[in-house]
């Protein structure tokens, strides 16, 4: 592939060799580092911003009886906790560290479109405001579930303008993120740069851009669909004008499993990266895990109707999804055991990135294995819509899309900053995570299998005991990221330098890891050596 530089280059401009001055830098920027670290403070305030919805629930939720607030806001508050932390915090995440990271370890001098790439984090932001603006605005916020179901949906038709227009712009700037990175990964890599030679975590974004870009449009076109109908009179949905509600949630999980994955894939390319580093080994099978994360995007297109066994589809139907459920099973348990065959015989080291990897893959393979009781059509009409499903999608999701953005954010800080974090304090951060996720949501399972439903802000005395010990959990949890916050903030302001390798072994792990501790604004303005790119990429490993 060739090498893409800058023209302007051969010309000193003093701008080219460091950020502007002052606070319009983070405003005008075009630097993948800048942008990158502007997603990743924006997920980290957003995080806060869902958590405490989070909170306002499990504090309801601590005893039975209404206490703290009313039944409608509850619904608003389980509504806007799912989608500021699916498309306000997680996403934003693995964006940033796509921008941050992306570039330095394909060898780029930065990301393919700049330009883009600014406009697409400011329309984010934008976006969030609007849909967080819906909080105060009468009759309040979304409160139809983060799903948006009609009618409920429709019913609430006051903020329907207002969130699918947020939803619209969300999907404008991942769509816009998506194509930036296809762009930079297919023509940037610099020579040598073969694409079975990328870090995993760069193939699981490759991957990842063009399942959004698949899936996002179906659910702008579901939005839209819902806007029409409540505003113009069209009755796509609405069963009285010979609309039919059920076309909505096939439209929705068209686009919502894909979307578990597309916040899971960037997850297995970080936590493939982490483990090889604390093993001092290279990745075990690392084509099997290209094509597994190839197999599972593939697959996630085609298993969407496994959210809806109970609305009434015919058997057969009911049998393709429970086979097609099963088998993307099989492509998520070979990056499981490759991550442990890696482990094997390896010389390992429990830094705090190493803790949480070990915690997701932990926690996820619990997900996983409630994902396939869920996926059997009988078991799942019991399961349906009962604190079972609440508990199954935060042990893939939460530590999906949370784990392993701890983990790498500790990976690289000492790397961006040129300081080593607290370890003590990253560790204590871990554990009360840890401890407190489990404290959350273990019970959840036995609650949902005693009967209790999910989305209810009261509820029978015999659920009480479980949902104290979640309450409790979800503070410890939800407090717990204030040490993470501090470290951060401890870190950037100084400590103990970093090496430019940081992490013992690192240099063999990846070409972000022969810069300098913390990198120059601009990085690789001349392309690595080709023999640097050879030593540095993952060679095959075979059980002995």
């Amino acid at each position: 592939m060739a090498f893409v530089t800058n023209p302007l280059d051969n010309h000193d401009h003093g701008h080219d060799h460091g950020p502007a001055k002052g606070w319009t830098r983070w405003i005008i920027t075009t630097n993948h580092k800048d942008i990158g670290t502007l997603y990743l403070f924006f997920a980290l305030a957003m995080l806060f911003v869902g958590g405490s919805f989070a909170l306002t629930i499990r504090s309801e939720l601590f005893q039975p009886g209404l206490q703290f607030v009313d039944p409608e806001f509850f619904n608003s508050m389980t509504t806007m906790h799912a989608l500021i932390m699916v498309f306000g915090a997680v996403m934003p995440a693995f964006v940033g560290f796509a921008n941050w990271m992306i570039p330095m370890m394909i060898g780029a001098p930065d990301m393919a479109l700049p330009r883009m790439n600014n406009m697409s984090f400011w329309v984010l932001v934008f976006a969030g405001i609007l849909l967080l603006s819906t909080l105060f605005m009468e009759g309040g916020a979304p409160a139809a579930g983060w799903t948006l179901y009609p009618p409920l949906s429709i019913q609430a038709a006051h903020n329907i303008p207002f969130v699918v227009f947020s939803v619209h712009l969300l999907g404008v700037s991942s769509i816009m993120g998506s194509i930036n990175i296809i762009v930079t990964i297919l023509n940037m890599r610099a020579p040598g740069m073969t694409l079975m030679k990328m870090p995993l975590f760069v193939w699981t974004w490759l991957i990842t851009a063009f399942l959004l870009i698949f899936a996002l449009p179906v659910f702008a076109a579901a939005v839209t669909m819902l806007l029409t109908d409540a505003h113009f009179g069209t009755s796509f949905f609405n069963a009285a004008g010979g609309g039919d509600p059920v076309l909505y949630q096939h439209l929705f999980w068209f686009f919502g499993h894909p979307e578990v994955y597309i916040i899971v894939l960037p997850a297995f390319g970080l936590v493939s990266t982490i483990v090889p580093t604390f093993s001092r080994k290279p990745l075990f099978g690392y084509t099997s895990m290209v094509y597994a994360t190839g197999s599972i995007a593939f697959l996630s297109m085609i298993v969407w109707a496994h959210h809806q066994f109970t609305v009434g589809m015919p058997l057969i139907a009911e049998l393709y999804f429970i086979y097609a459920t099963c088998l993307i099973a099989v492509p998520t348990a070979v990056k499981i055991f490759n991550w442990i065959a890696t482990m094997w015989q390896g010389s390992i080291t429990l830094e705090t990135p190493m803790l949480f990897s070990l915690g997701f893959i932990f926690a996820f393979t619990i997900g996983g294995f409630t994902g396939l009781m869920l996926a059997m059509a009988p078991a799942d009409f019991q399961y349906h819509d009962s604190y079972f499903v609440v508990a199954h999608f935060h042990y893939t999701l939460v530590v999906g899309g949370t784990f392993p953005v701890f983990a790498a954010a500790y990976y690289w800080l000492p790397k961006w900053t040129g300081y080593m974090y607290d370890e003590k304090l990253a560790k204590m951060h871990f554990w009360l995570s840890f401890m407190g996720f489990n404290l959350t949501f273990m019970p959840q399972h036995f609650l949902g299998l005693a009967g209790m439903p999910r989305r209810i802000p009261d509820y029978a005395i015999q659920f009480a005991d479980f949902n104290m010990m979640s309450s409790i959990g979800a503070f410890i949890l939800g407090f717990s990221q204030l040490i993470f916050v501090y470290t951060i903030i401890k870190c950037i302001r100084g400590g103990e330098p970093a090496s430019d390798e940081v992490w013992e072994g690192a240099q063999n792990m990846g070409l972000e890891w022969h810069l300098p501790s913390p990198p120059p604004y601009h990085t690789f303005e001349t392309p690595p050596d080709p023999q640097l790119i050879d030593r540095v990429t993952t060679v095959e490993v075979t059980m002995e």
